[in-house]
């Protein structure tokens, strides 16, 4: 009997896989990339053509050795990675190693071949082993292009930082584009004046209730000038003791049509503005829905489609299979005549369809019981998505009536859901819905003038002419507000309308610029610039405003995508980057503020010495020291108010951006007889305290926070913040990432030895699953070589 070998990249989707294969088909994991550049050079040869010398992770070495043992059993060898570039790069790297150095072509051993599916299902999974393809040397270009690319930029910008800067900061490709947006959206916040405006509302009750509101749409057949309360009293003098009467009532069918099915960077904005979730955690959610889950009997079963795509295209059977479920559970009525089909944007780069369910088997109540909390709600939010797509528009009945006060007119609007539609699927039916539903992210109701005033509440049956009683009316002060911080949904959404990054990369970014502290999250949610990142991006943007600009950093994605599509030369296209990147770093050697030897004179006094205090900047940022040493080596931290005055912290604190909600105070981090914990800095007067706590992960024993806790001798150790009453502990970080191998684990633990390095590694010691962290990027500042972060 024939001996078949499948190579994918996780156990879980092999295990998935395995069932749907005959006993004659062996499945092996190569658990992510088993080769990638060294982690102590740069590893790519400028001047051979920019010539990468790939090496065999330590980590990888067993894995790779179990895989080409396989192989040697094999009559032909599958690589089943994943449909991206990375996939392709791992299949490239794996078909290497299995064919060996040197080796001839045509020489002796197994057939290689490569196979792609969008889902893991028995149709998808036996339909590419029966249509096998060649390795892609146009992906695997493109993937080896950014990569070369990131440590071009990383390797040879960081060194130049630990000089200027501190020891073991990096910079990165489009992270840093990335840290530029969150600053310079920090400075227009910084430099916004609020402009004063009035607003003047009349609530009023017709024949019939119910009360309704109506605002000030004109005044004297124009526009209203409400700049200040002069304008705005004079308006409400004006309509003393004036008849309200209806002037007109207009009524319209408003339609609302659905949104696409999700792509990555949409879904990553809804189950951040829906569910809360971060990027990072989204994806890592989704990975495991696109693996498979343990659904009891039927054993493990993938539930969505590949979750790494910018294209909203659905397949025949996809439309099919929800068009099937919409006239089942609804009827014909909310069924299209024909599919809906939607456009991809133009930067789409349309290689796999829009995540979706795999199957109308698993609709969401029949695998609640099946799927934690986490997975749960993100399979609603795709499973909803996906069937409203293919469902008839929702139609309102909206009102808009014009009612006169003397000169004055005001507009009061409203509307009841007339027909559901596609909402539907979100639970909503005309008989219960007053209120206008949330809209989805990416989509817009319809604007018009009859849009102004409240659409959210229905109208009191209103006549031309009918005469209103007056039960009150307001004018209330308003300013202008600064633009928004943003947040992980508004970043992402920013990056994509501006081409930068793909839908692989995002939740990568999101989390490298909190991990290398260049942005902090104010309030668990908006980013904030920290004092290194404001820095280093300043820094960036004058020494290397190519790598920083917006249109050059958008121009690179797009000649990756034409080197993928075989439009492009990838050598070409480092050629033209390389020439002026090398003349700015020379440049930059030479011309770039030195940070680290800057010192800034304050007016305070060092309590040690006498000598004036100056500020300069150290690993944690910057801070106050005596201008008198080496003799007087007295520091402390500060902080600044809001006329810029420096404040000293108490000894020992370290000053955070959050704000007391007692008192309004400046937070500081303290460490106690029990580690560190964020306390009020006008204590003793104010003795408001918060625990320091993880982020984006939850106790899992009662979903409260987890904190970072010490022992009386000093051990650091990981508890829920509800103790006494939930004892959970961990000894190693947790890590907000569910266990790819055995799907119980709905985090990992960060752990260090001495011989393996940094690695995560599943709770559940039955399971064994481990991960390396000991990849260039990571590793790199224990090599003693700057990490590049692309």
């Amino acid at each position: 009997m024939a001996n078949y070998l499948v190579v994918v990249e996780s156990p879980a989707k092999a295990k998935t896989i395995k069932k749907y294969l005959g006993a004659s088909y062996t499945v092996k994991a190569s658990v992510g990339h088993v080769k990638d550049l060294p982690k102590s050079k740069i590893g790519v040869d400028v001047k051979k053509k920019f010539k990468p010398t790939y090496e065999v992770l330590k980590t990888k070495e067993k894995v790779l050795a179990e895989i080409k043992a396989a192989a040697k059993k094999a009559g032909k060898v599958f690589l089943a990675t994943d449909p991206d570039r990375e996939g392709e790069a791992i299949a490239w790297h794996i078909a290497e190693e299995i064919r060996g150095k040197g080796k001839k072509k045509g020489a002796p051993g197994p057939e290689i071949s490569r196979v792609l599916f969008n889902e893991i299902t028995k149709k998808a999974i036996q339909e590419a082993i029966k249509h096998p393809l060649e390795l892609n040397q146009d992906k695997f270009d493109a993937q080896q292009a950014r990569r070369v690319l990131d440590r071009l930029v990383g390797y040879q910008i960081s060194p130049i930082l630990w000089k200027k800067v501190r020891r073991g900061i990096s910079a990165g490709r489009v992270q840093s584009v990335a840290v530029r947006l969150v600053v310079e959206r920090e400075r227009e916040i910084e430099k916004f004046v609020p402009v004063e405006y009035w607003s003047i509302e009349a609530e009023l009750a017709a024949r019939l209730p119910p009360p309704f509101k109506a605002k000030l749409s004109k005044w004297k057949n124009a526009k209203p000038e409400l700049g200040n309360k002069e304008q705005a009293d004079a308006i409400l003098e004006g309509v003393k003791g004036a008849k309200w009467v209806v002037a007109s009532v207009v009524k319209k069918e408003k339609r609302r049509n659905p949104a696409p099915p999700f792509i990555t960077s949409k879904l990553q904005q809804e189950a951040a503005n829906k569910l809360g979730y971060t990027a990072k955690r989204t994806m890592g959610i989704a990975q495991h829905l696109y693996e498979g889950v343990s659904l009891g009997e039927e054993g493990q079963v993938a539930l969505i489609t590949y979750m790494r795509t910018d294209s909203v295209r659905l397949s025949n059977d996809a439309i099919a299979f929800a068009r099937g479920y919409v006239e089942e559970k609804w009827g014909k009525d909310h069924l299209p005549a024909t599919p809906n089909v939607y456009k991809s944007r133009k930067s789409s780069q349309d290689a796999h369809e829009a995540i979706r369910p795999t199957s109308a088997d698993y609709p969401p109540d029949r695998v609640k019981s099946m799927l934690d909390r986490d997975e749960f709600r993100l399979y609603e939010l795709i499973w909803n998505r996906f069937v409203a797509s293919q469902m008839v528009p929702a139609v309102f009945d909206q009102t808009a009536a014009d009612i006169a006060a003397n000169h004055a007119t005001f507009r009061a609007t409203g509307q009841t859901l007339k027909f559901p539609g596609y909402l539907a699927a979100y639970g909503f039916t005309a008989d219960v819905v007053s209120e206008e539903p949330e809209l989805e992210a990416g989509q817009e109701l319809e604007k018009s003038d009859d849009d102004e005033g409240d659409r959210n509440k229905a109208l009191p049956p209103l006549d031309e002419g009918e005469t209103l009683k007056l039960v009150k009316l307001s004018a209330d002060q308003h300013f202008t507000q600064p633009p928004a911080r943003y947040t992980e949904a508004s970043l992402v959404k920013e990056l994509e309308e501006r081409g930068i990054g793909r839908p692989s990369t995002y939740a990568a970014i999101m989390s490298t610029i909190v991990d290398k502290e260049y942005v902090e999250k104010k309030d668990g949610r908006n980013f904030l610039p920290t004092e290194l990142g404001t820095v280093v991006n300043d820094l960036l943007v004058t020494s290397f405003p190519a790598v920083l600009d917006y249109e050059f950093t958008a121009k690179l994605e797009t000649d990756l995508d034409d080197i993928e599509d075989g439009k492009e030369d990838w050598v070409k296209v480092l050629t033209a980057f390389y020439g002026p990147f090398a003349k700015s770093l020379a440049t930059a050697e030479e011309s770039m503020r030195d940070v680290k030897r800057e010192e800034q004179v304050t007016d305070l006094v060092c309590e040690k010495s006498a000598h004036p205090m100056v500020i300069k900047w150290g690993r944690m940022g910057r801070f106050l020291a005596c201008s008198g040493y080496p003799e007087c080596k007295n520091t402390m931290d500060f902080t600044t108010d809001e006329d810029g005055k420096i404040v000293p912290a108490p000894k020992g604190d370290v000053a955070t951006s959050e704000i007391c909600p007692t008192c309004g105070k400046p937070m500081v981090l303290k460490r106690g007889r029990f580690g560190r914990f964020i306390a009020c800095s006008g204590y003793p007067e104010c003795k408001t305290t918060k625990p320091v706590t993880l982020e984006g992960i939850v106790c899992p024993k009662d979903g409260g926070g987890l904190g970072e806790k010490r022992t009386k001798r000093g051990k650091t150790f990981y508890g829920c913040v509800n103790y006494p009453k939930c004892d959970f502990v961990a000894w190693d970080k947790p890590v907000p990432t569910p266990c790819p191998q055995c799907g119980k684990q709905t985090y990992l633990l960060e752990k260090f030895s001495k011989a393996a390095g940094r690695y995560l590694a599943c709770p559940d010691k039955e399971c064994g699953y481990r991960l390396s962290l000991e990849q260039p990027e990571e590793a790199a500042a224990v090599a003693g070589t700057p990490a590049g972060v692309g």
